[in-house]
């Protein structure tokens, strides 16, 4: 009895642990917490700045990554040290990783075919 039991734990857990890790792979933008999904009427200091440079003055400014899916909603980004964030600020993208909630916890970032700026 104690072993099933301890089999069925084995089990329950190992396929948890699968459906909550699971990467998904997106397509969207990386922006930032202050402007999200909207880059249109955000001046700097008087200037009218590309979605990348937005994103760049918004994060050093104190906001933090966010991911825009391609139907407009904004998911946060646990993960802020991830390499591929700053290099693709502003930029289309595919972005893979494993969400939870509003939560997206990149592994992965290429571009989806979008010119660089």
């Amino acid at each position: 009895m104690t072993k099933r039991l301890l089999m069925f734990a084995v089990l329950v857990l190992s396929v948890a642990s699968w459906a909550l890790g699971a990467d998904e792979t997106w397509a969207g933008k990386i922006s930032d917490s202050k402007c999200g999904a909207s880059h249109g009427s955000t001046e700097h200091d008087g200037k009218k700045l590309s979605d990348r440079q937005c994103t760049a003055a918004c994060v050093k400014g104190g906001a933090k990554y966010v991911f825009v899916s391609g139907d407009g909603k904004v998911y946060d980004v646990d993960n802020q040290d991830f390499a591929g964030l700053p290099v693709h600020a502003g930029h289309s993208v595919k972005l893979t990783g494993a969400k939870t909630g509003d939560t997206i916890h990149v592994s992965k970032i290429e571009m989806s075919g979008g010119k660089m700026n």
